[in-house]
């Protein structure tokens, strides 16, 4: 709900591994019993995926308990930001993983920005084959961003990296690896701002594998956030785009990095374009890295707040969203 001179146009980690059982369905709502129905009342089928999309009204509690995910072995996405033209950054993210629904979802807490964010909804215990009309499971989505855009041109997006590991610091507060992404779309208008959120929480890859994160705002800034030797790690973007997959890059040589092949593909064909991409460019480079379990593929147009989404490799048909519904 922060505005602050918005000029944008509100009318828009892999991987995780497979979830336990959530705690009690909407532990995160703090609702009024009105708000809470016009939530579930809001959830629309946009696709077989199924891919839904829904419209949080009210307030969550970014501290409630949630659902923990379980060891799996992590498959592979990627994601981009890209500044080549200034009047129009992108952000691109692929995320690669099992057959689970997924959720657009919009939310505008009393004390944060408004956002829009993709969930995978096997981690609220859902699955394809479920009828999710009037779940209360659905009222804790706002705690699962795999992705996402807040009204401050912020974007967020996560890949797995199996090297990772972070230290715990006694002096602050401790936050899931994907809980943090909620904290940095709610409070952070900008990556400097996100990178404070990461500097005052430790970060819990407990049960699920480790993460880095890619940052980008819609003023060009971009910022690749590691945990090394259990310390945490940033690296601000020094050309027109930054990349990421799911080897670790802080630290590495660019010849090393090239050997992974989606950051071979991302990097050879923004340094060709001097990370100048439309959004029909940007898609077409999500196709390039895509896998055969590629959920879904999604561009943000971080200074209109524009999301452009492509499910289950069927490029001929691309959903758009905002971050206000039409």
């Amino acid at each position: 709900m922060r505005r602050f001179g918005l000029a944008l146009l509100l009318v828009l980690a892999s991987c995780m591994p497979a979830p336990s059982s959530p705690p009690a369905p909407g532990a995160a709502s703090r609702q009024s019993a009105a708000e809470a129905d016009a939530t579930l009342a809001s959830l629309r089928r946009v696709d077989d995926l199924p891919l839904y999309e829904m419209t949080y009204t009210g307030d969550y509690d970014t501290s409630a308990p949630g659902p923990q995910p379980t060891a799996a072995t992590p498959f592979g996405c990627s994601l981009f930001s890209a500044f080549g033209d200034p009047g129009r950054p992108l952000f691109g993210r692929n995320f690669d993983w099992d057959p689970n629904p997924a959720l657009v979802l919009r939310a505008d807490p009393p004390d944060g920005y408004a956002s829009i964010s993709l969930v995978d909804l096997r981690y609220l215990g859902l699955t394809a084959a479920d009828d999710p009309r009037g779940d209360r499971r659905l009222l804790d989505a706002p705690l699962l961003p795999f992705d996402g855009l807040n009204e401050r041109g912020l974007a967020v997006g996560m890949a797995a990296d199996e090297g990772a590991s972070a230290t715990p610091d006694p002096a602050k507060p401790t936050v899931g690896s994907v809980r943090i992404l909620r904290l940095v779309l709610d409070e952070a208008a900008t990556v400097d701002e996100a990178l404070a959120v990461f500097d005052r929480h430790n970060i819990d890859f407990t049960g699920g594998p480790p993460l880095h994160y890619l940052l980008a705002d819609a003023s060009g800034a971009s910022a690749l956030v590691e945990f090394s030797a259990g310390r945490q790690q940033v690296e601000r973007r020094t050309g027109p785009w930054q990349a990421l997959t799911n080897v670790p890059l802080i630290g590495v040589g660019e010849q090393e990095r090239r050997h992974d092949q989606r950051y071979r593909i991302l990097t050879d064909s923004l340094g060709r374009s001097g990370g100048t991409v439309t959004e029909v460019d940007a898609m077409g480079l999500l196709r390039a890295v895509s896998q055969s379990n590629t959920r879904w593929s999604v561009t943000y147009e971080l200074g209109t707040g524009e999301l452009q989404l492509v499910t289950g490799r069927r490029w001929q048909t691309v959903h758009t969203f905002r971050l206000a519904p039409n």
